[in-house]
């Protein structure tokens, strides 16, 4: 499967997420992590599982870019399956990256319909990448943007 490259959202027509409060992410070991704590942070998110061959295809870019940007990108892939099926695919597979459940239904603007389905906020909240299926996360372009959003204020 060739992955492109995603298109970030023109600066007019970027979203901008309106609650951060409500959702909640456990992570393998069951800690809760509170979206409100990805305030004011560069943030990927992607929601996926280990059966999707979109998902399938699309993971070792997500797992070099976060190799890459971890220190000052904020990941969040999450999954709805079972913690032992996740952990056994990601070490079959040698990836890195953690992975979250939802506790609760993800925030209006981050509802996803199909997977894998991924999306990159600015530290404003602004959702600057919006992408539905597979694609190449570690492209230039892709590394680009997060340049730009880690650097501005």
């Amino acid at each position: 499967m060739a992955l492109i490259s995603p298109s970030e959202i023109k600066e007019e027509k970027r979203e901008k997420l309106t609650n951060y409060s409500d959702w909640k992410l456990v992570d393998a070991n069951g800690k809760v992590f509170n979206f409100e704590d990805a305030k004011g942070k560069v943030v990927f998110i992607n929601f996926w599982a280990t059966w999707c061959p979109p998902c399938i295809a699309e993971m070792p870019s997500i797992n070099s870019l976060y190799t890459d940007y971890k220190e000052s990108v904020l990941f969040l892939l999450v999954s709805n399956e079972e913690v032992g099926t996740i952990t056994a695919y990601k070490a079959k597979n040698d990836y890195s990256f953690p992975f979250y459940q939802a506790y609760n239904q993800a925030p209006a603007q981050l509802q996803a319909q199909s997977i894998p389905q991924t999306y990159i906020i600015d530290k404003s909240g602004y959702i600057v990448m919006d992408k539905s299926g597979a694609a190449n996360w570690n492209s230039s372009s892709v590394r680009a943007v997060l340049d730009t959003l880690i650097l501005a204020e």
